[in-house]
């Protein structure tokens, strides 16, 4: 029997609509299937929602310029491989771009098969995280690709939204997540939102998870929330407050 293969799930960034239709079109022959974002914010969106093999970035885009998408990435510590590319044909140019995480850079204009040989390394030298699409803690499963989330075996009913808050505690266990940080991560709010919006999903979530699930998802007096494990030895700031 033939071993399953994915294709490589590569989003591209890129603001030029005909240049993004020739790279997704070209890039398809290699057995990479390419996502467009078209500019840096939309970009930055599609990486803290999903998992990607790899990120194809263009230095030049509008409102938020690759550059700045590559180091707010790089502050979340996504480590998805990102290859930079760019019409600026300069060793300093170069520099900037690996010294602020690019993993490679390609200058514009290229060929077909350089880039697609390029996105294979970097995905090959990722290794074991490509495969890295489930998350597991305290009995819970979260497929992060087809969003299904089951608990000791059995599939739990969630919102999108919910699946969002549960994948970024799980994402980060044993941190305090506080209300404006899960603001940003599930619903893309950078601004102060008076609503009980994270407190009303982290309640249904909680209920959702099971008799224990306010002992999981832990409130912290004036910081916010953390998820633990069942091992995990309580603290004086951690109660099961709403």
């Amino acid at each position: 029997m033939s071993k399953k293969y994915s294709p490589i799930r590569l989003l591209l960034v890129e603001d030029d609509a005909d240049m993004a239709a020739y790279i997704r079109e070209g890039l398809a022959q290699y057995d990479i299937a390419v996502t467009c974002a078209f500019d840096g914010m939309e970009g930055l969106i599609h990486i803290l929602r999903e998992p990607w093999d790899v990120v194809v970035l263009d230095r030049m885009l509008p409102g938020m310029d690759g550059m700045q998408v590559l180091t707010r990435l790089r502050k979340e510590e996504i480590r998805t491989p990102v290859l930079v590319l760019t019409t600026m044909d300069g060793v300093s140019s170069r520099v900037e771009g690996l010294r602020g995480g690019a993993d490679d850079y390609l200058v514009k204009p290229f060929a077909m098969r350089e880039l697609a040989a390029r996105v294979v390394v970097l995905v090959r030298r990722a290794g074991p995280a490509r495969a890295a699409t489930v998350l597991r803690t305290a009995g819970i499963t979260l497929d992060l690709l087809s969003r299904d989330v089951t608990r000791f075996g059995v599939k739990l009913q969630l919102q999108p939204q919910e699946v969002k808050v549960l994948e970024y505690f799980m994402h980060n266990p044993g941190v305090i997540l506080s209300r404006k940080m899960l603001l940003h991560y599930a619903w893309n709010v950078d601004f102060p939102v008076h609503t009980n919006l994270v407190e009303n999903h982290i309640s249904r979530l909680r209920d959702k998870l099971g008799p224990d699930g306010r002992q999981l998802i832990r409130t912290v007096r004036g910081a916010g929330y953390i998820m633990v494990s069942h091992d995990w030895s309580s603290s004086d700031q951690a109660d099961t407050a709403p």
